[in-house]
């Protein structure tokens, strides 16, 4: 059995660059988001590298990165709805690996009762838009290997997932390129293989665009900055949403987001072409931006993961 040892003396040099680099910015944000003293950062980052070791590598060129999380095993052989989930962060910040994400997808899995892969993806502006999707594309086709029988080594997921049950999730910029992934596995099914079927997604608070020069969008996408692009704002493009191949769409809105109306209207653009799959749309009264990630606890968070649940079982 292989120990976190023999995982990281089997690295390349530019593997190792990465993880110096990344645990790096994590202690900067450890320090300056969160005010933990130095010890108390330091544990953080300790704990983190182990979580990088002992992750799934799917591209091991560059060292890109899944975190797997199954719900309560009751049978030897039992399956569950797979639901590959993406982080938020408006393409610059977070990870799969910091505190909030952590947390909250543990609990994810333990109360939808989902297993859910959880994209690590390279962020601007050192890797500038498309690389987020290119990334989170590339977790996608790992997925599938294990789905067709193909390369695929992580037992958990071929024994545990469903691939006759799948759902793409994401909360912010998370949701953005969960649609995009979605709609990339809509254009040519045969890149995922007849193993995968995608049954629905679950966007919350998506980070989509309006008919607004947006300065985010712009940063992060210098290639096309317009906010017309259909990876940013695809209610204007009906055609291309019309082909969405899942059949069941949830969105989740908070009353006092400051981009709750592009939520809404992603919404009425697909009740509005040709798609013929069902789309519902719940909102969090006066819950401000990712108030599920800030506060787990409350009432509406609750509500929000029951939300969740309810989609991924009833969709199944």
């Amino acid at each position: 059995m292989n120990t976190p040892t023999d995982h990281f003396s089997s690295l390349s040099f530019h593997q190792l660059q990465w993880i110096q680099t990344k645990l790096f910015m994590m202690s900067q944000y450890f320090l300056r988001s969160t005010k933990m003293a130095v010890l108390k950062s330091i544990e953080s980052m300790i704990l983190h590298l182990l979580l990088i070791i002992q992750s799934p590598v799917f591209d091991p060129k560059i060292l890109l990165i899944v975190r797997l999380y199954l719900p309560k095993i009751t049978q030897n052989d039992q399956k569950f709805p797979l639901l590959v989930y993406i982080h938020g962060g408006g393409f610059t910040i977070e990870s799969a690996f910091s505190t909030y994400y952590d947390s909250y997808l543990h609990s994810l899995a333990a109360e939808t009762n989902v297993f859910v892969v959880s994209v690590e993806y390279r962020l601007a502006p050192e890797h500038m838009i498309p690389v987020c999707y290119d990334d989170s594309w590339a977790a996608m086709k790992w997925v599938s290997q294990h789905a067709n029988g193909e390369q695929g080594t992580k037992p958990w997921l071929k024994t545990h997932a469903d691939f006759s049950r799948v759902f793409l999730s994401g909360d912010s910029a998370g949701a953005n390129i969960a649609h995009n992934m979605m709609m990339r596995a809509s254009m040519d099914e045969d890149k995922l293989g007849d193993g995968l079927r995608l049954v629905g997604m679950a966007l919350i608070q998506p980070f989509f665009g309006n008919h607004e020069p947006d300065r985010i969008w712009s940063y992060c996408c210098p290639e096309n900055p317009k906010s017309d692009d259909p990876r940013f704002n695809p209610a204007v493009h009906l055609n291309l949403l019309s082909k969405l191949v899942c059949s069941k769409v949830l969105i989740c809105t908070g009353g006092a987001d400051f981009i709750r109306d592009r939520g809404w209207t992603y919404y009425e653009a697909l009740k509005k072409c040709v798609w013929k799959g069902q789309v519902e749309i719940k909102e969090s009264e006066e819950e401000e931006h990712v108030f599920h990630l800030i506060n787990p606890t409350c009432e509406r968070a609750k509500a929000l993961m029951k939300w969740m649940g309810d989609f991924f079982q009833q969709s199944s």
